[in-house]
């Protein structure tokens, strides 16, 4: 499932509250970007129709139906095969080859990667 921009913004909101009406996302998003209402409903309506969010009665109460994992794998999926051939280890190199992590965030990633061995042995 793609998510744009504006739906990552609903489901931000969703994902770090929990369920909300719609009118509580619109305020949020009034106050945090300046989103007018009519524009918070009708990207809630597109994210009900590609099945991101679930809306109940009463007072159209929206529920996230994807976490926001699923939401970052689809999208890591996406650039990988998009920008770097379908190749993870591309896009790890192309990470690292930017010199600007600092050491703990070097340290970080040898940490991953030793998990990773870990669990395919």
């Amino acid at each position: 499932m793609k998510l744009f921009d504006s739906e990552l913004k609903i489901m931000d909101v969703l994902w770090k509250e929990g369920d909300l009406t719609a009118k509580a996302i619109s305020d949020i998003l009034k106050t945090e970007i300046g989103w007018n209402m009519n524009t918070t409903y009708t990207v809630i309506k597109k994210c009900v129709a590609k099945g991101a969010i679930k809306r109940s009665e009463p007072n159209f109460l929206c529920h996230a139906l994807i976490t926001k994992e699923e939401a970052q794998q689809a999208e890591t999926d996406e650039l990988i095969g998009k920008l770097y051939d379908g190749s993870a280890d591309k896009l790890f190199a192309a990470l690292l080859g930017r010199k600007k992590l600092s050491a703990e965030q070097i340290e970080k990633l040898k940490q991953i990667v030793g998990d990773l061995d870990e669990v395919e042995l």
